[in-house]
């Protein structure tokens, strides 16, 4: 039987099947065990294949792609809104098909496996450096517990180890403790940094990590992270791109009048975090003469406070990457402010 779209719910082992024909009835509900999911699709005329965008989504996406269906990937929050009250998988199964037959509804480009493998680092990192900084609060808590109080930042580190070792009123047991803390740290040290150089090797090589870096604000590992996470041609305009990115005010307009709420935070996290403190960088050395301050970015910190022009300078910064990466363009310099 030919089928006008099948959606699948899926899990670790069990993917729920639910299809319909031209007429958008249901024709179709069944479950497959995760071995079973490739011989299946491998058996049906070419039709749409709908997933949610999680945890594997992409893998299968590719698969089905090479099976000769045409794949669609829609955000969870999309769906969330065509699930009915019962939840359970077949109901799951029916939203995501239910969502794709809006002809409005957006969807998420599957991703290639390079793609995927270049994530790994940039993720890999961010787990590392997330450790290293519970290892530090964890050593400054441990160590308040004795009266020893230590500044933040990672360069207090080594002061604070110090100092713990030469206190005699620590006892012996809690001092071998800290020690092997200030080892543990000092690993995670190590090991950022040679994700760091391998990210600088990146950087070198890529053009497209060159041409951003030459953005005030945006340095190596922002550059890098940008051009290995973002592809421009999935956004229609620098605007949405920016709205991706989260960047952009929520709006609460109804009967006529505009309400402008505050930055959505949606999309990219950790994209969003590089660009504000990136803004925040630039803000910190802007004055008049200087080589990033903009007129435009001055008047700005007269009338408004230095984070709300961040996150305004941001999501400048984020307009100027999709406009340089979709156009293949080099950073042009903006005149500085008298």
């Amino acid at each position: 039987m030919k089928y006008k779209r099948i959606a699948i719910d899926t899990s670790k082992h069990v993917f729920t099947l639910h299809g319909v024909d031209e007429q958008e009835r249901p024709v179709l509900r069944r479950e497959l065990r995760r071995g079973q999911v490739e011989a299946f699709f491998g058996k049906q005329d070419a039709t749409e294949v709908v997933l949610e965008a999680c945890g594997g989504s992409h893998h299968w996406g590719r698969l089905f792609s090479r099976l000769g269906h045409r794949v669609r990937l829609i955000p969870p929050q999309y769906v969330k809104p065509f699930v009915k009250r019962a939840k359970n998988d077949r109901n799951d199964a029916e939203a995501i098909s239910e969502a794709a037959s809006r002809p409005c509804m957006r969807s998420v480009v599957v991703k290639t496996v390079d793609q995927q493998a270049d994530g790994i680092i940039l993720k890999h990192r961010e787990m590392l450096v997330s450790q290293r900084t519970q290892a530090i609060n964890a050593l400054r808590g441990h160590a308040a517990e004795f009266g020893v109080v230590a500044a933040k930042g990672i360069v207090k580190v080594a002061a604070l180890l110090m100092e713990l070792a030469a206190d005699n009123a620590i006892p012996a047991t809690a001092r071998a403790m800290f020690e092997q803390m200030g080892a543990h740290i000092e690993a995670l040290d190590q090991r950022v940094a040679a994700v760091d150089s391998e990210l600088a090797a990146l950087h070198k090589a890529n053009p497209v990590s060159q041409l951003l870096a030459e953005i005030p604000g945006v340095g190596p590992l922002g550059a890098i992270t940008m051009a290995l996470t973002v592809e421009p041609g999935n956004f229609a305009s620098a605007r949405h791109f920016a709205a991706w990115l989260g960047l952009t005010p929520k709006e609460h307009s109804t009967g006529g009048k505009q309400r402008m709420g505050k930055i959505s935070k949606a999309g990219n996290e950790r994209l969003r975090q590089l660009l504000f403190v990136g803004a925040m960088s630039v803000i910190r050395f802007a004055k008049p003469g200087g080589k990033s301050a903009s007129a435009w970015l001055l008047q700005l910190l007269e009338r408004k406070p230095r984070k709300l022009a961040a996150v305004a300078l941001a999501n400048k910064m984020a307009r100027i990457i999709w406009a340089m990466m979709a156009r293949g363009e080099a950073y042009r310099r903006q005149p500085v402010a008298a």
